[in-house]
């Protein structure tokens, strides 16, 4: 049965599945109220970090032009550039036994791609989402929806997990960034650029 969650909610992840390893990280979004006749690419990331909340370099920042991070435990899935059709638009897999030591939490963001451009913002999405499901047998474990919250905002951490003691947690944080993928680079400690 899938657990759905509300913003600032956690729920212990591997305590309360025992076996859970490998998840898949779903996320998906519509567009509403926008006919700019471009396309709106929104793009999910993960960014693996230290126990400071900060990443240690660009290795540890996966996207889709680095899918792959942690020593191979985080695998982005490729780049969804219009995000039509039912369903997960990006995925992102977390491997938690592969996770390095160094890694205490594993950020979810989605960025809006040229949004300065193209005059796009979240308050032009809707039914976004997170969920979480179980790879080794494809059942949903939990799900996070963020609601309409957003105006102004061009990027959003949509989830963390992270480390309690042996254990994976995971907290439903929905919380938007104006400044694009670069505020969220700076947040995590990385150089923009």
């Amino acid at each position: 049965m899938t657990i759905s969650l509300s913003k600032g909610q956690r729920i212990d992840l591997t305590k309360t599945n025992p076996g859970l390893t490998k998840v898949v990280v779903g996320l998906g979004w519509d567009i509403n109220r926008y006919s700019g006749g471009k396309d709106f690419d929104l793009d999910a990331s993960a960014f693996l970090l230290r126990e400071d909340g900060k990443a240690r370099n660009e290795d540890d920042f996966v996207f889709y032009n680095n899918k792959a991070g942690g020593g191979g435990s985080v695998v982005h899935s490729g780049d969804n550039r219009t995000g039509a059709g039912d369903g997960d638009d990006e995925q992102i897999v977390i491997d938690f036994s592969k996770v390095p030591a160094h890694v205490h939490r594993i950020g979810i963001t989605v960025t809006i791609y040229d949004y300065e451009a193209r005059g796009q913002n979240f308050g032009q999405v809707s039914n976004a989402f997170v969920r979480v499901v179980d790879a080794s047998g494809d059942r949903e474990v939990l799900r996070f929806d963020l609601g309409e919250e957003f105006s102004t905002e061009t990027a959003v951490v949509f989830c963390e997990f992270y480390r309690y003691g042996a254990d994976w947690k995971f907290q439903a944080i929905g919380s938007g960034f104006t400044g694009g993928l670069g505020a969220l680079c700076r947040n995590y400690g990385l150089d923009a650029e």
